[in-house]
């Protein structure tokens, strides 16, 4: 779904995979093996690629033909990867950029980004199991299994696992991540 989108939008604008490349600063390779559906991109591949196009994150999983009625199925659920391998979330919610929600698990010692980030959106994180750390705009807080966070993504944020056991939480983002 990736591929088939960021193809409609980089040919759309008239780009060679080369020009993408660049403006992206990723390389030509990389994209044709995004496209092609042989890789899976970073998310951090995938807001340089929306910066681009000036677009959420979303739209790049948008699907046109998205249904009224979702039902998410294990196994079935796009993913989506952090950088270097950090974290990878399932995504729960159909692609017609109105809301994303993703689980998301965290190993010991792993962190949803080296820095924290932000982007205009309200976001929300329910810990299913574990303690999640949640890092916003410098303040660390712990946030346990039944509880959840809510909070102005334009805060500087990130999640990170101090525990020794795996974390799981579902996070909400509205509107979808720039």
């Amino acid at each position: 779904m990736i591929g088939e989108q960021l193809r409609r939008l980089r040919t759309g604008r008239g780009l060679s995979l080369r020009a993408l490349a660049a403006e992206a600063g990723v390389s030509a390779t990389l994209l044709s093996q995004i496209e092609r559906g042989v890789t899976e991109p970073s998310l951090a591949t995938l807001r340089r690629l929306a910066g681009v196009f000036g677009a959420s994150l979303a739209t790049l999983f948008e699907d046109p033909s998205a249904p009224a009625l979702w039902i998410s199925r294990p196994g079935e659920r796009s993913m989506l990867h952090g950088p270097r391998g950090q974290i990878g979330y399932e995504r729960l919610t159909p692609g017609n950029g109105q809301l994303e929600v993703l689980r998301g698990v965290l190993h010991p010692g792993e962190a949803t980004s080296d820095q924290p980030w932000s982007h205009a959106s309200l976001e929300c994180v329910f810990v299913v199991a574990g303690t999640l750390t949640a890092e916003v705009d410098g303040v660390r807080h712990a946030v346990a299994r039944g509880e959840a966070i809510t909070f102005d993504s334009r805060q500087p944020h990130r999640y990170l696992n101090a525990a020794a056991e795996n974390v799981e939480f579902i996070l909400s983002v509205n509107p979808p991540m720039p």
